[in-house]
């Protein structure tokens, strides 16, 4: 029988294992920041609030989890520790540098770093480490944002995207056209961009980011 208290006990672990609280779990998951507090967990009368399966999604797409491994932390208690894969990891800054992505914008050549990471099923993952505040406040310096090749990218998602002139950025993809591609800035104070899709060497998804 599933309960109430393993639910949310598997989220707590899940949280712990990414080194997060509840809130910073719901915070880059997109959810509202409160939404796994323990005051959510209940209704004002005792009766049991139970997490929504929207929001169970987006933690485990947000933190490269399966549902296999989230069963794994309902049934076990949290016990069960999730598989490994070790990715690439430069700085944003470099990464527009020669040598450091393949013609398939796959990470290749030398002065990569590596740090582990759940196993998400992409051999191409990789990171990227933010510098300066341009980024505030979605992201700040220090942080490091995970990126997956292989995701299908939408409306909305935030994206790490190379420029066939070597510029990475990483944006909000606000609309993508057959000819144009528009990229919404994360701080006011920097301009949105719209660039050409034949200048456009790849457009990547972040699928989590360390905060």
């Amino acid at each position: 029988m599933l309960t109430h208290a393993q639910i949310w006990r598997a989220i707590d672990a899940l949280a712990m294992q990414h080194h997060l609280s509840p809130s910073g779990l719901a915070k880059i998951a997109g959810l509202d920041p409160t939404t796994f507090n323990k005051s959510k967990r209940e209704t004002a009368s005792g009766k049991p609030r139970w997490p929504s399966t929207e929001s169970l999604s987006k933690v485990l797409q947000a933190t490269g989890s399966t549902l296999d491994q989230f069963v794994a932390l309902v049934v076990n208690g949290g016990g069960t520790r999730i598989a490994l894969q070790r990715i690439p990891l430069i700085g944003l800054a470099q990464a527009g540098s020669a040598g450091y992505f393949d013609d398939a914008g796959f990470p290749a050549g030398a002065g990569w770093e590596e740090i582990a990471f759940p196993e998400i099923g992409d051999a191409h993952v990789y990171a990227l480490e933010i510098t300066g505040q341009s980024m505030q406040p979605v992201y700040r310096d220090g942080d490091r944002i995970i990126v997956s090749p292989r995701a299908n990218t939408r409306r909305g998602d935030r994206v790490v995207v190379k420029t066939t002139g070597g510029e990475v950025m990483a944006k909000h993809l606000a609309r993508i056209t057959m000819r144009k591609v528009e990229l919404q800035s994360f701080n006011a104070q920097f301009e949105d961009r719209v660039l050409d899709l034949s200048k456009i060497a790849f457009i990547h998804r972040i699928i989590w980011a360390s905060q």
